[in-house]
């Protein structure tokens, strides 16, 4: 059996080498896995510019918790309403960073959260439609404090 105090060691020590993981700066998504991961999410169906408001701050200063908020134009009825939301990065280990899933009964089709941003980077949000439509709103943001990739501060 294990003991409380070896399990605590343990999930320490794997903690930090996730930890370690990051901040080596070897974790970061290539083109080609954000294109994989928007394909993914669209299949070979077109993604339109517009409908969608993705609001960022432009500089930031500690990106360890980033504030992000993605409003849809749509009038949210049972016919035409925005069924997901889906937000991606460039520069983090994992493109998509959160999806949403909406219905009409939402109302609005507006989230708001927070996220980590591992450097500066575009990121972009994409609307899923009832339709079968995708409309994409981006922001550009300027990191001056990486939260994945800083080296020697372990």
């Amino acid at each position: 059996m294990t003991s409380r105090r070896k399990f605590l060691i343990a999930a320490g020590g794997l903690a930090g080498g996730i930890g370690l993981g990051f901040a080596a700066g070897g974790a970061q998504a290539t083109p080609d896995e954000m294109r994989e991961a928007v394909r993914k999410v669209t299949g070979q169906a077109p993604v339109r510019r517009g409908r969608v408001t993705l609001d960022m701050p432009p500089l930031i200063d500690n990106s360890n918790s980033v504030s992000l908020s993605v409003a849809v134009e749509s009038p949210m009825t049972p016919a035409d309403h925005v069924k997901a939301i889906h937000v991606f990065t460039e520069k983090n280990p994992l493109p998509n960073v959160v999806s949403v899933y909406l219905g009409p009964r939402a109302g609005r089709a507006n989230i708001a959260t927070r996220v980590r941003i591992a450097d500066t980077q575009t990121v972009t949000a994409i609307a899923e439609m009832s339709d079968g439509s995708f409309w994409s709103g981006s922001a550009s943001v300027v990191v001056t404090l990486s939260a994945c990739l800083e080296e020697g501060l372990i």
